[in-house]
């Protein structure tokens, strides 16, 4: 029923969060009496709370991703920061992907550490396989385990096609489609590997796409044609891991205010021509991104998996036909 199974998570979170048996028995092995008490004050709740049926309260409504391990690619700026800020204020521990500018990562886990939280940086280009192990190696040995994949990095080369290196499509292509194959193979592999958490799902994996993966983009057509792709990796391999427990989906933002798209929108002249192409009327924050990222990766989405989710104010809308085209 719907309340054994409320009852079933919560108690797998307090194993997540205090390492302890999952019954009031495993009070007795808490090594410090303040933890004893935290704990036994827990399970007396869980046994004697009555829940809501529409919507059970719970320890874990509070942080949905508490005792969880999260990895974040691409995440020392823009979209990637602001989740893994995100994952780690829902109670997630976190660990902070970059290629190789540890400073901007190690001030995004120093500020998710000053929060209370558990972040760490870890150095890999998501291009090269043996680097993407090494990572996950890494986070395992810090962390235990992992949960969540959030596979976000990517680049940009622009140029018209006709003067398109292939050092530029290579490029993009290798990142942002070969790296996210790279980390979501990887993960599956993990999540397999591991025991099971107790949650409802064996593992999470949300993989960064982008509008473009539906409106073409002349003039970007390496960035585009690598959306596209991640489109189908993510629905395909959805589709393959289903039945194992793990669940997959896709966030498409849109025009985000971030520093790699500034000269879009730093001026009004810039934002009012950008804004034409956004019903809702407004450019999104990083927030708007992050915030979509926790629900896709609690067990509030449990039941969606090879979704994406656009996160674009209308953008993929086709807003010329708003007046009939």
């Amino acid at each position: 029923t719907a309340k054994r199974d409320a009852k079933r998570r919560m108690i797998a979170v307090a194993v997540r969060a205090f390492g302890v048996a999952s019954t009031p028995a495993g009070v007795e092995s808490c090594s410090s009496r303040r933890q004893r008490a935290a704990l036994a004050t827990f399970f007396n709740n869980l046994l004697n709370a009555k829940q809501s049926e529409k919507r059970p309260m719970s320890f874990a409504n509070t942080h949905p991703l508490a005792g969880e391990k999260a990895i974040v690619t691409g995440a020392n700026s823009g979209i990637g920061a602001a989740i893994a800020r995100a994952l780690a204020a829902a109670g997630a521990a976190v660990g902070v992907n970059h290629r190789g500018k540890l400073a901007p990562a190690q001030k995004i886990v120093s500020q998710i550490r000053e929060q209370g939280g558990e972040a760490m940086a870890l150095q890999a280009d998501v291009s090269h396989e043996g680097e993407v192990i090494r990572m996950f190696d890494d986070f395992a040995a810090a962390f235990g385990r992992i949960d969540i994949l959030v596979a976000n990095a990517g680049v940009q080369k622009d140029a018209p096609l006709a003067t398109m290196t292939i050092a530029d499509w290579n490029g993009v292509i290798e990142t942002n489609l070969t790296g996210q194959f790279l980390c979501v193979r990887e993960a599956v592999r993990r999540f397999r590997a591991q025991s099971p958490s107790g949650l409802m799902a064996r593992g999470k994996i949300i993989c960064m796409s982008s509008v473009h993966q539906l409106i073409p983009w002349a003039g970007h057509v390496n960035y585009a044609a690598s959306k596209g792709g991640i489109e189908q990796l993510m629905r395909s391999v959805a589709q393959e891991v289903a039945a194992d427990k793990i669940r997959v989906n896709g966030l498409a933002p849109g025009a985000i205010r971030t520093e790699i798209n500034r000269e879009a929108w730093e001026t009004p002249e810039a934002e009012r021509k950008l804004l034409k192409l956004i019903p809702y009327g407004r450019l999104g924050e990083t927030d708007d991104v992050a915030r979509a990222a926790i629900w896709l990766a609690s067990d509030e989405s449990d039941y969606v998996t090879g979704t994406t989710l656009f996160v674009d104010g209308a953008m993929s809308l086709y807003p010329a036909f708003r007046d009939n085209g």
